[in-house]
């Protein structure tokens, strides 16, 4: 299969990026990271997470920062909500798309949000009914799709059933992620052969971690199975609690440079991503983890 001609770069910096921090962040530093992706060219940002600050605290203040960015038409600013009440924040604040997610590992599930796959499924159904109701449009993630940090190895087909289950419940697309990062491009295309058997091609993208550096190598691998949406986080913020050295998501930069360089088209302004990169880690203190963005600042 040949190289798509252009594909869509979903950035989750905000959310997935900043979600594992330790550090407070402030609403303002949020805000302005949000601010500075819109004029990046992107068309997708997921900007939060309506969820308990309890269990994710970073992601406290969501709806204060849906209302207070500067939105531009054309782009979808998205939300998880994995529950009713995650819903109702996410209308109060105006989203037009929302995202569910489930685990392809049975043990993963069960640790991280303390049900069987089943059980997490059927708890996104009173969602999935209120976002038709109201006119949002779903997102589906699919977790653990190349490996699990208490089961090991998981099963295509396992994936496979996972995703057609969100794609048939409404997800209008289903994203498979590589939470810990252990996948390499062979199992990485198996994995899009299986699950287009359930789901078309043009309805899945693609969520990297790069944990052992694999990340672009298998992108460029799904890119070969006809993938054409690609997740990604800017400075490659975030990482992954259930893996050591997890170095999180891959950089939104590197994979900007590897796709201009293959003359796929994104319309992203990779010189203003990078600028918007600097910014959010001087005001986290940290390293940038792109390459692309050490190369050339």
């Amino acid at each position: 299969m040949s190289l798509p001609e252009r594909v869509r770069v979903v950035e989750v910096g905000p959310r997935d990026g900043l979600q594992n921090e330790k550090q407070p962040i402030s609403l303002q530093a949020k805000l302005e990271l949000v601010n500075d992706l819109t004029e990046t060219g992107l068309d997708y940002i997921e900007v939060g997470s309506f969820v308990s600050p309890k269990w994710v605290p970073q992601m406290a203040g969501s709806l204060d920062l849906f209302l207070k960015i500067n939105k531009r038409a054309g782009i979808t600013y998205s939300a998880l909500t994995p529950n009713m009440k995650g819903f109702e924040a996410a209308l109060e604040a105006g989203v037009k798309e929302i995202a569910v997610f489930a685990a392809a590992s049975e043990s993963f599930s069960q640790r991280n949000i303390n049900c069987s796959i089943a059980e997490s499924l059927k708890r996104f159904e009173p969602v999935m009914d209120a976002a038709k109701q109201h006119g949002m449009t779903v997102r589906g993630y699919v977790s653990c799709v190349l490996g699990c940090p208490y089961d090991g190895s998981i099963s295509s087909q396992q994936v496979s059933y996972v995703a057609r289950d969100l794609f048939e419940m409404g997800c209008r697309e289903v994203s498979l992620g590589d939470t810990i990062g252990v996948g390499t491009p062979g199992p990485a295309r198996t994995l899009i052969d299986t699950v287009s058997r359930d789901v078309p091609r043009q309805q899945l993208a693609v969520h990297f971690h790069d944990t052992y550096g694999q990340a672009l190598a298998n992108i460029y691998a799904t890119l070969l199975e006809g993938i054409s949406v690609i997740d990604s986080s800017v400075a490659g913020l975030g990482g992954c609690p259930y893996a050591a050295g997890a170095s999180g998501n891959v950089a939104t930069e590197d994979v900007l440079y590897m796709l201009n360089g293959l003359g796929i088209q994104t319309d992203v302004d990779l010189p203003r991503l990078i600028e918007a990169g600097q910014r959010i880690c001087k005001v986290l203190g940290r390293e940038n983890g792109s390459r692309v963005a050490k190369a050339l600042c």
